[in-house]
């Protein structure tokens, strides 16, 4: 999987009538992650659950629609219209409100924030979806959406820029860690991490592990 690394890109969009996108993305994905002009921004999470809707929207299609949105709200309302062909996670953001939309191909639920304003989320359903079952394809995910509960709810109500950047860079139960190495074992590694801030509209990505930085990029707008 690291192999895809060379196909990262990133990605400004300008559109008429629509709020310009910069994004981490790869050839021939029209939508994926970062934020837009209005301080919009997502994330996402893969998650496996059995079946497919080829009638509705692909994740990467329904990535980009929230970009073109001007709120978390607007971002929900129009995914939730059109329905989603398969299953994932999207955390949706703006500089007033966040929001982690889980879907199956015909289920959403939302993952709201928690006592300390934080949504945490990795590659499994964390709530009830009717009649759809989790595949749990990556079992270290429920160790770190643990592991980053704990870390970020130590953090407090103000974390700085460094301290969120991290987050990111932790290793516990490697190789299938937040900060993940690709193995036999694992399946995976990180390509990159990006720390976003949508009322600045500015990110950082770090290509590579966070613990082994080849390449920082700077995103504004």
């Amino acid at each position: 999987m690291t192999e895809q690394q060379q196909n990262l890109i990133v990605t400004k969009i300008t559109q008429a009538a629509k709020p310009t996108i910069v994004q981490v993305t790869e050839a021939g994905i029209i939508g994926k992650i970062g934020f837009n002009s209005s301080g919009v921004g997502t994330l996402f999470n893969a998650i496996k659950v059995h079946g497919v809707d080829s009638i509705r929207m692909p994740a990467h299609f329904g990535l980009r629609m929230a970009l073109e949105s001007e709120s978390v709200d607007e971002a929900v309302h129009k995914l939730e219209s059109f329905g989603m062909a398969s299953s994932a996670h999207i955390l949706i953001g703006d500089p007033s409100k966040s929001l982690g939309l889980e879907f199956t191909k015909s289920t959403f639920a939302h993952v709201l924030p928690d006592s300390g304003s934080k949504v945490i989320h990795t590659n499994h359903l964390l709530l009830e979806h009717p009649g759809e079952t989790d595949t749990v394809w990556l079992k270290d995910s429920l160790d770190r959406v643990r592991t980053m509960t704990e870390n970020a709810g130590a953090l407090g109500e103000e974390p700085s820029w460094e301290s969120m950047s991290r987050l990111f860079e932790d290793e516990q139960n490697a190789p299938g860690a937040i900060c993940r190495v690709e193995t036999e074992q694992s399946g995976s590694g990180t390509l990159f991490n990006i720390v976003i801030d949508l009322k600045s509209k500015k990110a950082v990505v770090k290509l590579g592990r966070p613990t082994e930085v080849q390449e920082i990029v700077n995103l504004e707008l």
